[in-house]
């Protein structure tokens, strides 16, 4: 323990920014926890604090960057990506859509302190068409803010901070142990979120081939695109005939729809999650011919079936 210290002391600049580069790439590294220790120990005059706040800005723009070219070049593939590694595969891209179209740039800020969103923020943007200048410009500022919170919570308790520090090292390898236990927990914890999470989506899906069979049948069956109206915007494929409807606004529209065909719903997200979602909801209004789309919209689009191109209509237009 003592030998680890000593290495975050003598390396700290370089420990900071790999483990911040690598946080804002998406590896689940403990970047804020080592920004409050480094903020400690820079009252101390083991480091330098605005060394500490610059080499952390510069991480935080250079990850957030790839992520930006990429969402500019690959679109919603990239969400896709980003959210089959997230806590909420389903949730990360709502909320990160919400804050950018709802606040431009300065969402950018916001999102640094919003676990999950934080990674999806900087491809959302770039998704979206935000300029190169307009990104920099944000990011930066919100690299900056969020990296002097944990500096200034480091530097307050400082104190505290050495005694653990001192106290960690007199512990020596009992104190190695616990700390692995404390990853090792924090791993457990996020596994066991991850596998609640696929067991509340857990029903019976529809496949593609049973869509297909229904429509060259001629059952009609209604075929709901849950997909925000954000992620609509930004893959403009839609399954032929289906109707736009967000997902919060699902149940209300239970009354109108026929309880005689069959209600196929899709997304474009991990595990079908708010498709899987949307039905749960139809199903606890009295709809039972409920059923999602196992695969979503790419599922569709893979089998060469003909994707139509443009928003779907609303679901009110029904």
């Amino acid at each position: 323990m003592q030998a680890l210290i000593a290495l975050v002391v003598q390396h700290g600049l370089i420990i900071v920014f790999v483990t911040t580069l690598a946080a804002r790439i998406g590896v689940p590294v403990p970047a804020a926890p080592l920004l409050v220790v480094a903020g400690g120990l820079a009252v101390g005059g083991a480091l330098s604090l605005p060394a500490l706040l610059a080499v952390a800005v510069v991480a935080n723009v250079l990850g957030d960057a790839a992520w930006f070219v990429a969402g500019r070049r690959y679109g919603h593939r990239v969400l896709g990506l980003l959210c089959r590694i997230s806590l909420s595969p389903d949730s990360c891209v709502r909320q990160s859509e919400a804050l950018i179209l709802r606040w431009g740039g300065s969402s950018l800020v916001a999102a640094k302190f919003v676990p999950g969103v934080s990674v999806v923020a900087a491809p959302m943007a770039g998704a979206v068409g935000m300029s190169v200048a307009r990104f920099v410009g944000y990011d930066a500022l919100g690299g900056a803010v969020w990296s002097l919170v944990f500096l200034g919570l480091g530097a307050v308790f400082s104190l505290q901070i050495q005694e653990l520090l001192d106290a960690l090292a007199r512990a020596g390898a009992a104190a190695t142990g616990l700390l692995l236990l404390g990853i090792a927990g924090f791993v457990l914890w996020r596994y066991l979120r991850r596998r609640r999470f696929r067991d509340a989506a857990a029903m019976p899906r529809i496949t593609q081939a049973e869509l297909h069979a229904l429509i060259d049948e001629g059952a009609a069956p209604v075929i709901l695109d849950v997909r925000s109206s954000a992620a609509a915007g930004l893959d403009v494929r839609h399954i032929p005939g289906a109707r736009l409807v967000e997902l919060s606004e699902v149940a209300d529209h239970a009354p109108r729809l026929p309880r005689d065909r069959e209600i196929v719903l899709y997304c474009n997200c991990p595990n079908e999650a708010s498709a899987a979602t949307a039905a749960q909801a139809l199903r606890a209004a009295g709809l039972q011919r409920v059923r999602p789309l196992a695969g979503g919209l790419d599922g569709w689009a893979a089998t060469g079936r003909a994707v139509a191109e443009g928003r779907p209509p609303p679901l009110s237009g029904l």
